[in-house]
């Protein structure tokens, strides 16, 4: 088959089918876990756990997609033209993209996330965000300490430095992770950035690119595909802060979930949650960073917004010809994490050392992926680095030691 986005044939999706693969493995063994999770941390009616642990069981070698009741959902009629074409088929032979998307919006249908009563809008991973946002804290402390001296010193040279774009990008690469190699760069002299430190696992770096693209015009706008709540989300918002405050852009757009999925991946309500708890910190440090992002929304200038889009099992190059013509406005397009970039990549078997740009050639603006590996998808990478990844790190495409920086003009 030929993609209509380029000239490229389109390689197969990736499907649990496959035997041995990160794959299987998820559908089989990770999600089950997951939706167990979720009765043990909320406290769902008897009959909603019983439906969930029905989820789970059905998640075997064996097992059906189950039909999707109508909830009142909003996407509840694109759901039923997405699954159309694998009614009565595994789940492990459904491309493994529809899949996930499709069980985590399961567990809203079992849990009556949608429809008006008691459950209407509880979130089913609340707690498990919470506790990554509190666990992290003394890392918040850390990184807000060091933006502020960054803006201060910005203040005073009247010009923001590609060292320190650079050094923000990384936390915003690797901020999945609050046990990083990364506090080395945060020691002593701020000056000092080790920046070298965090580059021997970065597969593919375009920062320097991206930090040339932001620092030679005024970018009238920029957006970010976001992806995880938690410190994540605070490395992302430390980055969209150095971007608004040193006038490296006007305005910053967040494109979040509409609703809770991939148990981890940030909503509207979780960034305001987020700065609530920001601005209730004890560490001045930090109060002063969540005091700025609330005035940036205030002011307009920092804009949260949502699409089903992004909660739909769409490859990236089905985007809704409205949202893409939005996104042709932008200087730059930050697409954030693992799952955002399956999504660019049709979640599909790609040769690694496919060139990256060809793949995503339908994009209508300038944009850079900032994504660790934790599937089995990739491009763009050099054919010497991955041989030397399949000797030295059998795991590398998932175990989220490895990171892609990945612009594409």
């Amino acid at each position: 088959m030929v993609s209509h986005i380029s000239k490229l044939p389109l390689p197969p999706s990736l499907v649990g089918a496959l035997v041995g693969s990160f794959t299987e493995y998820t559908i089989t063994q990770r999600m089950p876990a997951i939706a167990r999770r979720v009765i043990e941390e909320n406290n769902f009616p008897p009959d909603v756990n019983e439906s969930l642990e029905t989820l789970a069981r059905g998640l075997s070698s064996s097992g059906f997609l189950p039909a999707l009741l109508d909830d009142t959902g909003a996407d509840f009629g694109a759901w039923e033209k997405y699954l159309q074409p694998y009614i009565g088929k595994r789940w492990l032979d459904v491309p493994w993209f529809v899949a996930e998307t499709y069980f985590y919006r399961l567990i809203l249908n079992i849990t009556n996330y949608f429809p008006p009563g008691e459950w209407q809008g509880l979130d089913p991973f609340d707690l498990q965000k919470n506790q990554g946002l509190e666990s992290s804290l003394d890392s918040i402390i850390t990184l807000c300490s060091q933006l502020n001296k960054l803006l201060a010193e910005s203040k005073q040279t009247g010009k923001i430095d590609q060292e320190s774009l650079v050094s923000m990008l990384y936390f915003a690469l690797w901020g999945n992770r609050v046990d990083l190699s990364l506090w080395s760069a945060l020691e002593g002299d701020r000056s000092r950035f080790d920046i070298q430190s965090q580059e021997a696992h970065i597969l593919v770096n375009d920062a320097f690119k991206v930090t040339e693209l932001l620092t030679s015009k005024l970018n009238q706008r920029i957006d970010f595909v976001i992806d995880n709540a938690g410190f994540e989300l605070v490395c992302d918002l430390c980055l969209v802060d150095l971007l608004l405050a040193c006038g490296v852009t006007n305005q910053v757009k967040l494109h979040l979930k509409p609703h809770p999925t991939f148990v981890s991946d940030a909503t509207i309500k979780d960034v305001h949650q987020t700065i609530e708890f920001l601005a209730a910190s004890s560490n001045w440090e930090v109060t002063f960073f969540a005091n700025r992002l609330q005035i940036y929304i205030e002011l307009g200038r920092l804009v949260l917004d949502e699409d089903y889009f992004w909660t739909s099992p769409l490859a990236f190059w089905e985007i809704p010809d409205p949202l893409k013509n939005e996104l042709s406005a932008v200087s730059l397009i930050v697409v954030k994490g693992d799952a955002n970039y399956r999504r660019l990549l049709g979640d599909r078997h790609w040769d690694f050392t496919t060139n990256f740009a060809d793949i995503v050639c339908y994009l209508p603006s300038p944009m850079v992926a900032l994504r660790t590996l934790k599937s089995e998808v990739a491009a763009g990478i050099k054919p010497e680095i991955v041989d030397q990844l399949e000797v030295s790190d059998s795991s590398w495409l998932t175990n989220g030691q490895w990171g892609l920086i990945q612009f594409v003009r």
